[in-house]
């Protein structure tokens, strides 16, 4: 099963950011906590993460103390946890791992260790190797090994309160008290380095982006300046370039145009030739057409004659001479009228 999300609890920003960082890299879902009793608080109330990395040393309640508490619960004591801290010694890895803490990733981390603290993680879930959590946790609370009576005098099974082991135990208080008030201010001191460097960073981008704005403001108007000049020269060229390309055609039209004599005289003779051809034409047209209207006139009062003459013969054959005389009189007269006729229509 692949790694998912992870509680990140750290009290310094700056620590929270990086880690955070190399996480979502992986598109792993990352939620944060700025102290143990935050992280307790979260897993309460929330989702069980796949994974917490735990600040070892915090003000208030430290990351031992947080994974005892975390491994003393059963509904949380399955998750890993992985303790970021400067401690590199086997001693204190080993201390580590007595009271559930899964594996150690030494501050700052390196992203090839944690990549191979992940997938060392990931096997173990896929394979169901999970070391199990210690069946006994100590309280997050260290209990008093002594008893000491009003009076200092110790009990039968008492340790006695020694000079020595008062000021071993003040040393000891006052150095943790020392190491915890120290890790706070070092922490104020990352922090606020970190929100000034944040800050810085955020005005020198904003400088950065409103001169690199105003350079390309510049530099298009150099170009929109240098192309407008450079349009006109263009403009003005191709206007020259034309206006003479225009004055050599005006010149060679004016060489050329109209007709001259020897056109003219051409032209007069070609429609004189066509005049000449139309009228040839139409008098062997017209003299065509008068011959056909003769055979036609012709052929048609033959006809008239025959059938009046085949008529007069079938119904008057003894009719006298004279009849036949005047039948054939008003033949060749329609004879005549039709030539007459037809020489007239053609202008003959």
């Amino acid at each position: 099963m692949p790694i998912k999300n992870a509680l990140l609890v750290d009290d310094s920003k700056v620590a929270r950011f990086a880690l955070s960082k190399l996480l979502e890299s992986r598109d792993m879902e990352v939620n944060m906590a700025s102290s143990a009793e935050e992280a307790l608080d979260f897993l309460k109330n929330n989702g069980r993460p796949d994974v917490i990395f735990m600040d070892h040393l915090m003000p208030g309640m430290n990351g031992v103390e947080a994974t005892k508490a975390i491994k003393g619960n059963p509904d949380t004591a399955g998750i890993p946890i992985i303790m970021c801290t400067s401690k590199k010694s086997s001693d204190f890895t080993d201390e580590a791992r007595n009271f559930g803490i899964y594996s150690i990733l030494t501050k700052p981390p390196q992203t090839d260790r944690l990549e191979l603290a992940l997938q060392e993680l990931a096997n173990d879930v896929e394979h169901g190797t999970l070391p199990e959590p210690p069946a006994e946790v100590e309280s997050a609370e260290v209990e008093p090994k002594s008893e000491i009576n009003l009076n200092g005098h110790a009990g039968a099974d008492v340790v006695p309160l020694t000079s020595d082991l008062i000021e071993q135990i003040s040393r000891s208080a006052v150095k943790t008290h020392i190491n915890n008030r120290l890790h706070e201010l070092l922490s104020d001191l990352f922090d606020e380095q970190y929100d000034h460097l944040k800050r810085a960073l955020d005005d020198s981008r904003s400088k950065q982006e409103a001169e690199l704005e105003e350079r390309l403001n510049t530099l298009t108007a150099m170009v929109d300046e240098r192309t407008r000049n450079l349009r006109d020269d263009v403009a003005a060229e191709v206007n020259i370039n034309l206006g003479r390309e225009l004055s050599a055609l005006k010149k060679e039209l004016s060489k050329t145009a109209g007709f001259t004599p020897d056109h003219l005289a051409e032209l007069k003779d070609h429609i004189t030739n066509v005049q000449t051809i139309d009228t040839e034409f139409w008098q062997t047209l017209q003299s065509e057409a008068i011959q056909q209207a003769h055979e036609i006139s012709r052929e048609t009062a033959e006809d008239i004659a025959q059938r009046t003459i085949d008529l007069y013969a079938s119904q008057q054959r003894s009719a006298n001479s004279r009849m036949y005389t005047l039948g054939l009189a008003v033949s060749l007269g329609i004879f005549s009228v039709g030539i007459a006729w037809l020489s007239g229509l053609f202008g003959v």
